[in-house]
């Protein structure tokens, strides 16, 4: 049992000088597992043993496996502790394509569904307001969603359009752009931003996972065939799950 716990023993991993304890014992934990010293399903010891094995506190054992768990590369279940995840494969979204998360999940092959957080009328944000062009006195219809495919929560998406393009939110209940081509009214061009964020510990919970773990967030403006921008989106996606792909040409002299 001991040559078991030998690797969580701080001689195996505590460097003085080299950063804080929380970030050494995540970045060995890591690297055992991607080594294979630590193969799927192996079971950490409980949060407290692995305090006193690695003569740390509580609270450097619980940021180590946070940011473990946020890689995707323990999970935590509810009353059996940390457990290493099987390597999983990622979805690999392309960014050259104009899908909503409903066909991309389709084409997937798997089934995707949503819980409507918040929709209806409102003023528009300062954000909503230079991407569709609108003015303060303007109202937008938004669609805030939780996505989630085959069960699992993948993506928080706020989606904004005027109301004269969405007139009735309510009618927004899994696929917006299903909605909007039942209306003659889908956008066929878009510019998207990526960049990283931590998550706030209320969109953490709903994501399910630990407070200001790193997630992509993208904000999408899509257009009508005339130019005009009638829908803008900003998501959050688990970057544990999702591989957004852009494809390259070089463009001829």
């Amino acid at each position: 049992m001991d040559d078991d716990l030998a690797l969580f023993r701080p001689e195996a991993w505590f460097r003085a000088g080299r950063g804080p304890r929380y970030e050494q014992l995540y970045r060995h934990l890591s690297a055992a597992i991607a080594a294979g010293e630590l193969p799927p399903e192996t079971q950490l010891p409980p949060e407290r043993d692995l305090a006193l094995i690695a003569d740390v506190s509580r609270v450097t054992v619980r940021k180590a496996v946070s940011q473990l768990v946020a890689e995707g590369l323990l999970e935590q279940r509810r009353g059996a502790g940390s457990f290493v995840r099987a390597p999983q494969p990622k979805l690999e979204h392309s960014l050259s394509a104009l899908l909503s998360f409903t066909e991309y999940m389709r084409q997937r092959g798997k089934t995707s569904s949503s819980r409507i957080l918040r929709r209806g009328i409102f003023l528009p944000t300062p954000d909503e307001m230079m991407a569709l062009g609108l003015s303060p006195g303007d109202r937008v219809a938004r669609v805030e969603r939780l996505r989630f495919a085959d069960d699992t929560p993948l993506a928080l998406e706020w989606s904004s359009l005027p109301t004269d393009i969405l007139p009735e939110p309510e009618a927004v209940e899994t696929s917006l752009y299903d909605v909007l081509r039942g209306m003659g009214r889908a956008p066929t061009r878009a510019v998207q931003r990526i960049t990283a964020v931590n998550l706030t510990a209320a969109d953490a919970k709903l994501l399910q996972l630990p407070e200001g773990a790193a997630v992509l967030r993208i904000d999408r403006t899509a257009y009508l065939p005339t130019g005009r921008p009638i829908e803008f989106t900003r998501g959050l996606y688990r970057s544990d799950i999702y591989d957004f792909i852009a494809e390259l040409r070089l463009d001829a002299p």
